[in-house]
């Protein structure tokens, strides 16, 4: 089963096929010589601050609330953390159980900050089936859940009272977080005639930043679907977004929608939640074209967006609709984007690609 995450929508690289450069086809066959690919660059609105080697093919990364650790996964199944103000790797998490099942980190989120807690645990997800809790400082598996299908997202509700993980079935799964028990099922009725659930395969789930109980997903069936945690099956849905990674975010203050859609047309939307209806459409940046696999808001007039297709991440203010930052040449897709407000360098931006993972920082920001 775990040969269907090798998808046409979200390709697991050069572990299952050979990266060609957009230069290849400029070389003959009498050529000696093959001009090599442009290295990354920025422009306008942005600066790489470090590029880290990850040693391996990158798939996510997450920064933790302080903006001091910035945690990767890896397509092996290991997990790798680093410290933001060197780059260096100050944690590598793996088990004999993720690395017998060799599959890919899927999602990481770190637990909730609150005056309890010490910011130390992580949660990881693997294509393999796997749930693990990570503790940093002494990088011990905590407990580990076993799920019969591929998981690929997981996220806890603003408080980490619980936590959800959902994948290649119709079935989201809530978890007491103390407990590690299952608490509910929420997945879509047998009726032939009402969707109110996912039909196919689900790659991001996110809790409304106000509430502990309200979530949305997204994934293949080009639906959004709201959901309580303690329902069964999805409270209303919008049709449209075909989002196939991290790209459905709800706005920290006025709750519009951004979604990222990996697809040829219409692959970046600003929706109002409440009518399910398009505020605005993102056109594609002159340099390319991107399928999204990952968006965030920066703040209330930018948006970042990346994927594969232009190998590109970029920053767009929503008043002109036009790049004011961009990424370019990167060596592969942009699987995982993350940002965080704060840290030894401030606002900072961590864009994954092949094996390398880049932080971004926008001057004067």
């Amino acid at each position: 089963m775990y040969s269907l995450f090798v998808a046409p929508r979200r390709l697991v690289p050069s572990r299952y096929f050979q990266h060609s450069s957009p230069w290849d086809s400029y070389a003959s066959e009498d050529s000696e010589y093959s001009p090599p690919a442009p290295e990354p660059s920025v422009q306008g609105d942005l600066r790489i601050i470090k590029i880290i080697d990850c040693g391996g093919e990158t798939m996510y990364c997450q920064f933790n609330k302080q903006g001091t650790l910035l945690a990767v996964g890896l397509i092996n199944g290991v997990i790798k953390v680093y410290l933001v103000s060197e780059g260096s790797c100050v944690h590598m998490l793996s088990d004999s159980k993720a690395m017998d099942a060799s599959l890919p980190v899927t999602s990481l989120r770190f637990y909730p900050q609150s005056s309890t807690s010490t910011g130390d645990l992580l949660l990881a997800t693997y294509a393999s089936g796997l749930v693990k809790f990570w503790h940093l400082s002494t990088q011990t598996c905590l407990q580990t859940i076993s799920e019969d299908r591929q998981i690929l997202t997981g996220t806890f509700n603003p408080s980490g009272t619980c936590f959800l993980t959902a994948g290649s079935s119709d079935a989201i799964y809530v978890y007491d977080t103390e407990t590690k028990e299952r608490i509910n099922t929420c997945r879509p009725s047998q009726s032939l005639t009402v969707m109110n659930g996912h039909r196919s395969r689900i790659f991001t789930i996110t809790f409304h930043p106000q509430s502990e109980d309200c979530f949305i997903s997204g994934g293949w069936d080009n639906t959004v679907q709201f959901w309580n945690a303690n329902s069964r099956h999805s409270l209303r849905k919008i049709f449209g977004p075909h989002i196939c990674g991290d790209a459905l975010k709800f706005h920290p203050t006025t709750n519009q929608l951004l979604t990222g859609s990996w697809r040829k047309h219409q692959s970046l939307q600003i929706w109002d939640p409440d009518t399910g209806e398009v505020i605005q459409e993102i056109p594609d940046d002159f340099r390319g074209h991107s399928r999204i696999y990952s968006c965030h808001w920066l703040d209330s007039e930018h948006i970042l967006a990346a994927g594969s297709e232009a190998h590109m991440c970029r920053v767009i203010d929503r008043t002109t609709l036009m790049s004011t930052g961009c990424l370019l040449d990167l060596p592969g897709g942009v699987y995982s984007t993350d940002v965080t407000s704060v840290g030894p360098y401030g606002p900072l931006i961590a864009v994954t690609s092949r094996s390398s993972v880049y932080l971004l920082q926008r001057p004067n920001k």
